[in-house]
């Protein structure tokens, strides 16, 4: 349940626009709801400050469908990761509103009526790219980062193969507040960026390379052992780790 959601119930409660019981029954499923395959967690929102997030491989689309309403149900918003497109049209007999970014493989549903989701977030993430190849997992991020409210600033295609790409845009490293940067092959772009920036750098390796690359294993390792202090790296194709781990890093920031 988002702490908004949750402030207006209690505030109604106590102007008596609300009785006790009508309140105890919105709040029936807290802190979370059985679905017998599923125990989803309304409250990690108040928790964490982000809700409960559907990994889609390995679900049927039933379960999709009832674990989405369940989450919209308490007024959060919901994301669904790794969702494939074929999927999608089934989906949306259930879920009209779900919205479907298709380079990022994700589905959301956005409280309400609303298309856009509020920006509530002063620092933007920006994320960059090695490769044109990378930016599905970019997008990943950047549309993990958007649904949860903050502005998203890309560079694409810098990689250090033509590192004059990256030094045109110094100025908007030097001042970002949190960079992602994704790469595959031999994963150098993140040393570079950690060389440059003054703000915390995120790194995703990608399974993007040839076969020494190992499924992105090489990126990994050399992002790992990187000379540049402070970078931290998540998993391989991991965008939205990397988003929620930036997002966690503004919260405190901003101490929201």
């Amino acid at each position: 349940m988002d702490k908004s959601v949750l402030r207006k119930l209690l505030e109604k409660l106590q102007q008596g626009e609300l009785t006790v019981a009508e309140a105890l029954a919105r709040l029936r499923h807290f802190p979370f709801e059985n679905l017998e395959f599923a125990r989803v967690d309304h409250h990690r929102t108040l928790r964490q400050g982000t809700p409960e997030v559907i990994y889609a491989p390995g679900k049927t689309d039933r379960q999709i469908i009832q674990i989405s309403k369940s989450i919209s149900g308490v007024g959060a918003r919901v994301l669904i990761t790794r969702l494939d497109k074929k999927r999608v049209t089934v989906l949306k007999k259930s879920l009209a509103r779900l919205q479907y970014f298709p380079e990022a493989r994700m589905g959301i549903l956005l409280p309400g009526r609303k298309k856009t989701p509020e920006i509530s977030f002063k620092t933007p993430v920006l994320i960059c790219t090695a490769g044109t190849s990378d930016i599905p997992v970019a997008e990943e991020a950047a549309v993990t980062a958007w649904a949860m409210g903050c502005p998203v600033e890309k560079i694409y295609d810098v990689g250090v193969a033509g590192i004059h790409r990256l030094l045109a845009h110094k100025a908007k490293l030097t001042r970002a507040g949190i960079i992602i940067a994704v790469a595959g092959m031999e994963g150098a772009l993140p040393s570079v960026i950690g060389g440059l920036a003054e703000c915390p750098v995120i790194a995703v390796p990608t399974s993007v390379g040839y076969g020494a690359s190992f499924g992105g294993l090489t990126a990994l390792l050399s992002m790992l052992n990187t000379c540049a202090s402070g970078v931290t790296v998540v998993n391989i194709d991991n965008g939205f780790g990397a988003a929620m781990a930036a997002i966690r890093i503004i919260r405190l920031k901003e101490g929201s």
